[in-house]
């Protein structure tokens, strides 16, 4: 029977003693009741969603020190065991004896192979440490035109070797993440690289007084390139991905070339020229820069309206910058062809801020060049034939417009930044035939000779 006809006939029947209170409560009691019945026999269609595990898990507040310091040191447990799960120097050792026991011949020229038979055996050979890399899609990945289906193992071995180092480095990396969500603040790659100085042997030479302002300078240009968004954190996965470790932990290399040296931003005669340079455009001595000292950047020669954008833009204190948001500007003017670097000048060059560069832009950063160029007794260039150049080069998707993505697609945004805020760069463009020549001509003499 239908609980609506069940309900209807036990209100019709006679209740002479109850008042109109007590009849509405029943009336309400029944309904809940069979209510209830009837929507009990939907509930075990909905029964799965019971056992949908927990996914979200809050972090402790501050003031939860109990929970911090379990959190604390669960992570470490688990990092502790990660570790223990990696190849150590006699695993590794003991499976490069096993790959060359168990190399294919014939060798080409002085390098060993193995085909996918012998590498199996290998694998089942070398313990469940190492069962990861002998995987079909391994093989595959490093087969590349070998005539008889063969793998370099050098190179296999060379791969290992890499995936270990990544894993050590994550877990390295991530003993520092004192968030424990993936990422590194400032202060935490701060203290990594501080605790890694004293294993480097390139560092050696480096007074302890001198420890704050290189860990200053190793630091920035990871968050420089890492963090375009300034949100004051990296990814550890990014840092893993980009090359800036490798060349950090290149200087463990005690015979590191002096030339590799110069290049490496990280090395010790990198940081000491960056902070000396620092230190010389300081003439007041006061440990910051004002715009006046920020213009014997260099050649000197960069335009008074480029670095007002400069002053205007960048952080400053009281109107002068310190060493931090130098090492920023150093390392824009450095790298002008990377999409980091550009999209710093382009925030300069953007006056209106409006998200691209127009005649009108250009016009006012040209102008300036033109000025020093009266200055220094040079004929001024036509701004319209600039412009032109400037166009073309860049080839913006919009005629009348460059984005900063138009420059960056171009591969010419070094080239139109240097034009539009430094003389000494927009000469060297406007007579790089000349320069050409010339260097063809010396090239010529000296094979003379």
């Amino acid at each position: 029977m239908d609980w609506r006809e069940m309900l209807r006939r036990r209100l019709a029947a006679p209740h002479s003693r109850k008042s109109e209170k007590e009849l509405k409560d029943e009336e309400m009691d029944l309904f809940t009741k069979y209510y209830t019945e009837w929507k009990g026999g939907r509930k075990n269609a909905n029964a799965f969603y019971k056992s949908i595990p927990r996914f979200y898990y809050r972090l402790p507040a501050e003031d939860e020190v109990l929970l911090q310091k379990l959190r604390e040191e669960s992570r470490a447990v688990f990092l502790q065991r990660k570790s223990r799960e990696l190849l150590d120097n006699e695993e590794l050792q003991n499976l490069w004896f096993l790959l060359d026991k168990h190399q294919t011949p014939p060798m080409i020229g002085e390098e060993a192979m193995i085909n996918y038979e012998n590498f199996l055996k290998v694998g089942e050979k070398a313990g469940p440490k190492c069962k990861q890399f002998f995987m079909a899609k391994v093989f595959a990945k490093l087969i590349h035109t070998d005539p008889y289906g063969r793998i370099s193992i050098m190179q296999f071995f060379n791969y290992v070797m890499r995936k270990v180092w990544l894993h050590q480095t994550r877990i390295g990396l991530s003993l520092y993440d004192v968030a424990g969500q993936g990422y590194l603040r400032e202060s935490d790659l701060e203290n990594y690289i501080l605790e890694l100085i004293p294993t480097l042997p390139q560092l050696d030479g480096l007074e302890k007084s001198f420890y704050s302002f290189y860990v200053c300078t190793a630091v920035r240009k990871f968050f420089f390139f890492l963090d375009p968004l300034r949100t004051g954190k990296i990814k550890i996965q990014d840092i893993l991905a980009c090359s800036f470790l490798d060349d950090l932990l290149e200087l463990r290399d005690e015979e590191l070339s002096k030339e590799s040296q110069e290049t490496n931003w990280f090395s010790a005669p990198s940081a000491l020229r960056v902070y000396g340079q620092y230190l010389n455009l300081d003439k007041d001595h006061n440990g910051m820069l004002s715009k006046e000292e920020l213009s014997r950047y260099g050649t000197a020669t960069m335009t008074n309206v480029f670095l007002d954008r400069v002053f205007q833009e960048c952080l400053t204190y009281d109107g002068e910058m310190d060493y931090k948001t130098y090492l920023d500007f150093v390392l824009a003017l450095e790298n002008r062809k990377e999409p980091a670097a550009l999209q710093y000048i382009f925030k300069l060059l953007d006056i209106e801020n409006r998200g691209y560069l127009n005649v009108f832009s250009l016009n006012y950063f040209f102008r300036a060049i033109q000025e020093l160029m009266k200055i220094h007794g040079q004929d001024p260039v036509s701004f319209q034939d600039v412009k032109d150049e400037i166009f073309d080069m860049v080839k913006p998707k919009d005629p009348l417009k460059i984005s900063l993505q138009d420059l960056i697609n171009s591969n010419q945004g070094d080239t139109v930044t240097t034009i539009l805020i430094d003389l000494n760069g927009f000469w060297t463009y406007e007579n790089r035939e000349a320069l050409v020549a010339n260097d063809n001509e010396n090239t010529a003499d000296l094979e003379d000779t």
